[in-house]
């Protein structure tokens, strides 16, 4: 069942595969908004915890003891959903008109986006949060294969890292807006619906659409690659050593990123001198957003730009580069713990820029070693794996650490141990890339 478009004659392989492919900037710049829009709706939550938490369950000795954990749960409760849900989405990805997928997936978390902030209780929060989740669901699997179908292999790197730049540029919006609405209106739940109309508009754009040819942009892959995929064929994936080794270590980097993105601002509201505030609060995640975004836009497209030039001649260049990013930023994150303000700010740029090089060169590796045909259903995996080992259990956990022993260190020091498994497990699949990649092509 799909509305693909039709290859335009035998000559058509090879250009497609050397160039990207007609209405491809169009796609991704609406992907890219779409993308935006997602993080920032992930992490407006962030930005209005504090708010959140004392709206809930009290402040000062009144406070519920397990207000922490019970906060972390918010982000379990939309990843567990998330990720639960996103190999539903991909196995449809890889079959059905993935345009109408992600339309339908915008507009379902744009409205829960809006009950979140309508939520009258503490369970209707953590339900609209679940919706939010399933409907991302409907567009994580899928966009990157939409930009793989009109991108080809030498550009992809690069073009991922442009649609990847959302993460922190949405973060840091998240953030940003996040902390000025509450500020502006006097209310956490003013940046939730703010959020609600632009992602509908952008959900119904993706119905007017044109449907690219799965596998278009890929050298060699003719009819089959548009066939789906029988279930016995995705053992592929466990017997494809890149995926794998970039499957554990993006595992253990969204462990690490995703505790600490949902607590620092926390961490800083608190550690930062000054009194602790509504104008402190907007201030503080002025500042991490700011940090976000510049941090996050320079080493993402940093990343995927110098992956994509070291290809053709240092091996394994994906993995190469993310590894060696991920054991530097290491120690910085544990610094940020001790560092005194406003040196913290410094040393938290540098160590979330050394994070983010990573996020393009990953990602491409998952389009550049599973065959177009799986394409979808192998990110769908790779996002129920990272997300259920990863960023739905770190909150809770840092959460229960901060509970139980009073302070941040210990939580701060896992996501380190995480950060530098997560580069040890990349630099181990550098031998393997080339080859892999190639046999993806071969077997399309």
């Amino acid at each position: 069942m799909s509305d693909e478009q039709t290859s335009t004659g035998p000559g058509a392989s090879i250009a497609q595969a050397s160039s990207r492919l007609p209405g491809a900037r169009h796609a991704l710049i609406l992907l890219l908004l779409i993308n935006l829009f997602n993080y920032i709706d992930r992490y407006i939550l962030a930005a209005v915890l504090p708010q959140v938490g004392k709206h809930f369950f009290g402040e000062g000795a009144d406070a519920d003891p397990n207000a922490k954990f019970k906060l972390g749960l918010l982000s379990t409760a939309f990843l567990v959903s998330y990720m639960v849900t996103a190999p539903v989405f991909g196995w449809l990805g890889d079959r059905w008109r993935r345009w109408a997928i992600i339309g339908v997936g915008v507009i379902a978390w744009s409205l829960a986006t809006g009950g979140s902030g309508l939520a009258a209780t503490y369970g209707v929060l953590l339900a609209c949060r679940i919706c939010v989740g399933v409907g991302e669901a409907a567009y994580g699997p899928i966009a990157p294969t939409v930009i793989s179908d009109l991108y080809p292999i030498r550009r992809r790197g690069a073009v991922l890292a442009w649609f990847y730049v959302a993460i922190p540029v949405g973060s840091a919006l998240g953030y940003l807006l996040g902390g000025l609405l509450a500020k502006s209106f006097g209310t956490w739940h003013a940046p939730f619906l703010a959020m609600t109309i632009p992602g509908i508009a952008l959900g119904v754009w993706c119905f007017f659409m044109p449907e690219p040819v799965r596998g278009q942009a890929d050298p060699g892959t003719g009819a089959r690659s548009r066939d789906p995929v029988r279930l016995r064929e995705y053992a592929l994936l466990a017997r494809t050593p890149s995926f794998v080794f970039n499957t554990i270590g993006m595992t253990l980097m969204t462990f690490a990123v995703g505790g600490i993105a949902y607590w620092m601002p926390e961490f800083a509201y608190t550690h930062a001198p000054g009194e602790q505030t509504m104008d402190k609060l907007a201030s503080v995640n002025t500042i991490f957003g700011a940090i976000t975004v510049v941090s996050g836009l320079s080493a993402t497209l940093f990343g995927g730009y110098l992956a994509d030039r070291l290809r053709d001649r240092v091996r394994g260049s994906y993995f190469l580069v993310s590894g060696i990013g991920m054991i530097i930023s290491c120690p910085l994150v544990v610094l940020t713990v001790y560092a005194p303000y406003p040196l913290a700010w410094v040393v938290m740029f540098l160590a979330m820029f050394f994070l983010f090089i990573s996020t393009g060169p990953t990602n491409t590796v998952i389009a550049n070693v599973t065959p177009p045909a799986m394409r979808a259903s192998a990110y769908a995996i790779c996002i129920f794996i990272i997300h259920a080992l990863g960023d739905a259990i770190s909150p809770p956990i840092m959460g229960a650490i901060k509970d139980r022993t009073g302070a941040w260190e210990g939580a701060f020091w896992l996501c380190a141990i995480a950060i530098l498994g997560g580069g040890i497990a990349w630099l181990m699949g550098v031998k393997h890339l080339d080859r892999d990649t190639k046999r993806a092509t071969d077997t399309a």
